[in-house]
């Protein structure tokens, strides 16, 4: 069985108010994390227009490579919940990070961005496969990530909505693009 990671992003406008509101409603603080992100794309196709992921993750030790397939009607729904099935590949550590960077520039992969973050993830122990990260993205700004990992994407998006309106993050912007178009277009 594959799971699906469907996940909604919104602009984060009190990071210590919604941390005391998870707190208060039972989550706890899982991991703080910061986490460095190379995209590509390839020559012939534009990530950018697709909405496609390519990215070599680093995060401490923990290194990965992640594929996510291009955008479409079915992987975005009306309400910006985005639901698509994720290849993660974790790498033995950062010297694989570097060759696995090296072998996708070889077979002609083009580096579209980097981008930085620092993350607060926080989970709730009865709320399995649910995680709420507090994100500062360098060159981007803050933002409130809610991701629901299930097998049957309608459920995982109602539960998320749930979970924002629990959270009463669900009147905060929406924002549609990834960090790695939100951080290419505060560069030009």
């Amino acid at each position: 069985m594959h799971l699906i990671e469907v996940e909604r992003k919104r602009v984060l406008t009190d990071a210590p108010a919604l941390r005391d509101r998870l707190i208060a409603l039972g989550y706890c603080e899982n991991a703080r994390v910061t986490e460095t992100d190379v995209y590509y794309s390839r020559p012939d196709v534009d990530y950018m227009q697709t909405v496609e992921c390519l990215r070599v993750r680093r995060r401490g030790d923990f290194c990965e490579i992640t594929y996510k397939p291009p955008s479409n009607s079915g992987t975005h729904g009306a309400s910006h919940i985005i639901a698509k099935r994720e290849i993660n590949v974790a790498l033995a550590g950062v010297a694989d990070s570097d060759a696995a960077r090296a072998l996708l520039e070889a077979v002609g992969m083009r580096e579209l961005a980097v981008v930085e973050k620092n993350r607060y993830v926080f989970r709730r122990p009865d709320r399995e496969g649910t995680v709420v990260a507090l994100d500062s993205v360098i060159g981007a700004g803050e933002f409130v990530e809610t991701e629901v990992c299930a097998s049957d994407p309608h459920d995982a998006a109602a539960h998320l909505e749930q979970v924002e309106l629990e959270l009463s993050i669900d009147t905060l912007p929406i924002v549609t693009l990834p960090y790695r178009d939100l951080v290419m277009m505060a560069a030009r």
